[in-house]
This record gives structure tokens, C-alpha cells and sequence, in this order.
């Protein structure tokens, strides 16, 4: 599988990609868990069916030290007892903030009051843009039809300024 078009290669892409790539940092440097960024970012790259950013993430993950059995668990978190509960209030926030196509209302009140038992507001605030930041850069990958297989661990490190 081949892209269909590079888009950091161009001019107004690449100053697109620089910004999407500021507002990342700021969630990874925020209080928010590595773990619980990466799970996130996971799970939704899985729902929207991007191959490079399922790669990206499940390496970044293990770079990070997280263990295969919860990579591999992640795609069924409801079924699996490998997560803790404020990582299943994020998993949940994850799916039903993708999935606002397919839901009546949305994020669930229920689904809202486990993350706010879980997260204070720096971390919720993380967490919501981490979910709409990751949802856009599936939309690139899937339309640009970037493909998994070749990141790199770190492999984007220094791209922002």
C-alpha cells in the first residue's frame, strides 16, 4: 500500500502538521498518564481503522514500558481485567467521543462522570483534546492512506515549533 500524497512534502501540509504536532505536545506534557494518552490513542486509531497510527501508538506504548497483555486487551477493555477504573472512564470517554455518529447523545452523562471522578480538570481537559486531537490525525492517515509498519519509536521527536 502506497500514500496517496505526502503531506508534511507540502508546504501548507507540513505547516498543518506542525501545528497538530504543537497541540500533541501540549497533551503529552500535560498530567495526564503516558499510559493512559497512549491506551487512548490506541483504542481510537483502532475504532477508525488507521494503520500507521495503531503502529505509532502500540510502539510508543511499549517504549513506554506498557506490557503486550494490555496492548493486546485494549481492543476488548470492556472484557479484560487489566484496567484500572479511571483507564476504563478514559477508554469509554475514547470510544463514545469517536463514535458521536453513532450515539443518540454523544459522550453518556454516565460515561462524563466517571471521567471527572477520575481526572481533574487539567487532566480532563488532556484527555477530551487528546481524544479530538487523535480522531484528526486518524482522518489524515486513513485519507492520505498513510500505512502501519515502519514508525519508529521517537521517530517524530523535534518536529514541533
Amino acid at each position: 500500500m502506497e500514500p496517496r500524497f505526502n503531506l508534511f512534502a507540502n508546504e501548507i501540509g507540513a505547516k498543518i502538521g506542525k501545528r497538530i504536532a504543537n497541540v500533541s505536545m501540549v497533551i503529552e506534557q500535560s498530567p495526564l498518564s503516558k499510559a493512559v494518552q497512549e491506551l487512548v490513542n490506541l483504542r481510537v486509531s483502532q475504532i477508525n481503522g488507521c494503520g500507521f497510527c495503531v503502529d505509532y501508538h502500540t510502539k510508543e506504548a511499549a517504549a513506554a514500558g506498557e506490557t503486550a497483555v494490555r496492548l493486546h486487551l485494549v481492543a476488548a477493555w470492556r472484557e479484560s481485567t487489566v484496567f484500572t477504573d479511571a483507564e476504563r472512564a478514559a477508554l469509554a470517554l475514547a470510544e463514545e467521543g469517536t463514535r458521536l455518529a453513532d450515539a443518540h447523545h454523544g459522550v453518556s452523562d454516565e460515561t462524563w462522570a466517571q471521567v471527572r471522578k477520575h481526572y481533574d480538570d487539567d487532566q480532563t481537559a488532556a484527555l477530551v483534546s487528546g481524544v479530538a486531537m487523535i480522531n484528526a490525525a486518524n482522518r489524515l492517515g486513513v485519507i492520505l492512506r498513510n500505512p502501519g509498519g515502519s514508525y519508529e519509536p521517537g521517530m517524530f521527536s523535534g518536529m514541533t515549533s
